[in-house]
């Protein structure tokens, strides 16, 4: 719960994201029509949000994650990966990002380890870009 506090807490230049969390948390509370797939969108939108913001422009988060360390935000090779392949979970997976393509078998549970560890990631990189001096993230 933390982690997902702190991302809807950060700094109105870090706006986009927080909008992403918010989304997503959002789509939480609706227990009647659960929207899976959504949360999970909105909860990998924050990070490929945060990564443009640090980098400076629209990207995909691939292209995102390759720049950060042109931006003094260095990142394990292994992150990248773990992310990078987030991502492409969510390319394949019940239709997540494209569309949908047969019935989803996405639950409660994939969508909130999503959530959690996107606020994690999100929070994560705006510590470090704020400590480049890249980002300003406090509240």
């Amino acid at each position: 719960m933390e982690a997902i506090e702190n991302a809807l807490e950060l700094k109105d230049a870090i706006k986009p994201v927080r909008v992403h969390v918010g989304a997503a948390v959002m789509l939480f509370a609706d227990r009647k029509a659960p929207d899976y797939r959504n949360r999970i969108k909105e909860s990998l939108s924050a990070v490929e949000a945060i990564c443009s913001i640090i980098v400076g422009a629209s990207a995909t988060l691939g292209q995102a994650l390759k720049r950060l360390e042109e931006k003094g935000v260095p990142l394990h090779a292994a992150l990248k990966s773990a992310f990078s392949s987030l991502y492409g979970y969510t390319c394949d997976a019940d239709g997540i990002r494209p569309a949908l393509l047969d019935e989803s078998t996405l639950d409660f549970d994939d969508a909130k380890f999503m959530l959690v560890s996107c606020s994690g990631f999100v929070n994560y990189l705006a510590a470090k870009a704020s400590k480049a001096g890249v980002i300003s993230s406090g509240k």
